[in-house]
Order: structure tokens, then C-alpha cells, then sequence
């Protein structure tokens, strides 16, 4: 299965586990008023969310590049993204909300096994929603993936609260059933923010990390014939980058001679996994050493 078919597979079965989650968790959630099942529920709902755009994203991304999206349309992972980070920083306000005002009123709710049922069953559904996106996701560079995996995981430690707090209200302790309320929401919002700071940073078209810079630098080392290099320009494009760079080779090599060593270079850089595009421009030495001269 290819990276959008993986990632489209994910964003499916997200969909279905979360629908029945949402449904159970809301119904039981309400008949208690449990605060923090209510919030465990709205946490199913953006997971819902996020689980639809992790679909239409891949779906869209998958497209191939044409007339008028000559680099393809790799970046609608990233901008879905954002979409899943806004809507999970815009449900952790509401959660903290509420959660706060539980705790003001000093709000109590009804102890029911069925509770605790409900947080057994997400448990297990989202620990195997979880295993099996990590398998997907495995050595896969894709936020999408990425964000449903680590949301999967963060549903597991959240309702683990929430069953906990089910359990201390056997003996009559409601008030962390609205501590774990606020939790989950702050929780949803630190994983919201940094989705959207690892989107927001592709869209701005941040420069590639210095670890992957340094493999670029140690296949330029491979080539003797290059005596110098400046412009080492990195542009995202979806997962991968845009590599230009300028090289500077001995003047008296003939233009077919210099090309060709571009053309090398620019097939060995292709190969590397980050790389979507490499484009290699060719100086003759001599050339850059006449304009330093004249300034």
C-alpha cells in the first residue's frame, strides 16, 4: 500500500472507531454528568474531525502535479492539518470552560459500572487504533499519520484519567473528576498548538533541517570536480523538498563536461528520500573570481 493509501486507510477507520466512541461516551457521558466523559466525548467529536481531514487531505495530496500545480499538491496534508490543530485548540478553550465552572459549582454526577465499561472499550479501541497507525506511520515522514497516531495515544492516557476519576467517586471524590476536565483540555491544546506550529512552518516554506543539509553537503564532498558551491536553497513541497544549488567547477572544463557532472549530481541527490526535485546551477570557477575582483 502506497504512503496515501495508508494514510486514507487510517483516516477511515479513525472515522468509524471515533463515531462509535462519541456515541457511547456522549450518551452515558450526559445520563451521569460525568464532566470529564462529556469532555472525553467532545475529545471523540474533534477526533472525528481530525480523522475526516486526515482522508480528504491524503485524497488531495495524492493528486499528481499538472498545469497548474507543477509541484503537485504534496502541501494539503499540511494545510489539513492546520484545519485538525485549530479545531482541537477551539475544543480545549470549551473543555476548560466547562471544566472550570464544574469545579466552581462543585458539580457531582452519578457512579455507573457503565462508566467505567465505556472507558474499558475506548481504552482498547484506541490502543488498537494506535498500534495500527504506528505500523502505517512507520518511516513515513507524513504529519497526517503522525497526528492521528499521537492523538490515538493521547486518547488512551486521557480516558485512563477519566476512568480513574469514575473510580474515586465511589468514595464520594468529585472533585478530580474536573481536574481531569481541565486536563484534557490542556492536553488537547499543547497537541493542537504543536501540529499547528509543524504545519504552519511547511506552508511558510521553512528550510530543511541541518541533519538532512549534512547528507546533501556530504554528496557534493563525493565530487572533486566541484571545487565550490554557494545557494544551498531547501523549499518544502508536501513531504519532500525543492533542492537548488550552485556549483562551481574548473573554467576550463567544456560545457558538456561541466553539465554532465550537474547531471550526476543531480540524480544522486534525487535518490534521497527528502529530495523531491534537485536543481544544480553551473559556474565556471574563473567567472565568480573576475566579479570579485571588480567590487
Amino acid at each position: 500500500m502506497d504512503r496515501y493509501g495508508k494514510t486514507k486507510l487510517a483516516g477511515i477507520l479513525g472515522i468509524v472507531g471515533n463515531i462509535f466512541l462519541l456515541i457511547i461516551k456522549a450518551i452515558i457521558g450526559f445520563i451521569s454528568n460525568s464532566q470529564a466523559m462529556i469532555a472525553d466525548a467532545a475529545n471523540s467529536a474533534a477526533d472525528i474531525f481530525a480523522s475526516l481531514m486526515t482522508f480528504i487531505g491524503s485524497k488531495i495530496a495524492s493528486e499528481p502535479k499538472d498545469d497548474t500545480h507543477n509541484m503537485g499538491h504534496g502541501k494539503a496534508e499540511y494545510i489539513f492539518s492546520m484545519f485538525i490543530s485549530i479545531s482541537m485548540i477551539f475544543i480545549a478553550f470549551t473543555l476548560l470552560y466547562d471544566s472550570v465552572m464544574s469545579l466552581v459549582n462543585k458539580s457531582t454526577f452519578e457512579f455507573s459500572w457503565f462508566l467505567v465499561v465505556v472507558c474499558i472499550i475506548t481504552i482498547v479501541v484506541k490502543l488498537s487504533l494506535f498500534i495500527y497507525t504506528s505500523k502505517l506511520a512507520k518511516g513515513m515522514d507524513n504529519l497526517l499519520l503522525e497526528a492521528n497516531k499521537k492523538d490515538h495515544r493521547n486518547d488512551c492516557i486521557i480516558t485512563t484519567f477519566t476512568l480513574i476519576s469514575v473510580l474515586l467517586s465511589l468514595i464520594n471524590i468529585y472533585w478530580f473528576d474536573g481536574v481531569v476536565g481541565i486536563g484534557i483540555s490542556i492536553w488537547i491544546f499543547f497537541t493542537g498548538f504543536k501540529i499547528f506550529v509543524e504545519s504552519f512552518n511547511v506552508l511558510m516554506d521553512k528550510s530543511l533541517n541541518e541533519k538532512d543539509k549534512e547528507q546533501i553537503i556530504k554528496v557534493l564532498e563525493k565530487y572533486p570536480e566541484i571545487k565550490k558551491y554557494n545557494h544551498l536553497n531547501t523549499s518544502p513541497v508536501g513531504y519532500k523538498y525543492l533542492i537548488s544549488i550552485t556549483i562551481f567547477v574548473d573554467g576550463s572544463l567544456s560545457t558538456f563536461e561541466s553539465h554532465e557532472i550537474a547531471d550526476k549530481l543531480e540524480d544522486e541527490l534525487d535518490k534521497l528520500d527528502f529530495v523531491y526535485l534537485a536543481i544544480i546551477h553551473v559556474n565556471p570557477l574563473n567567472i565568480e573570481e573576475k566579479n570579485t575582483d571588480q567590487n
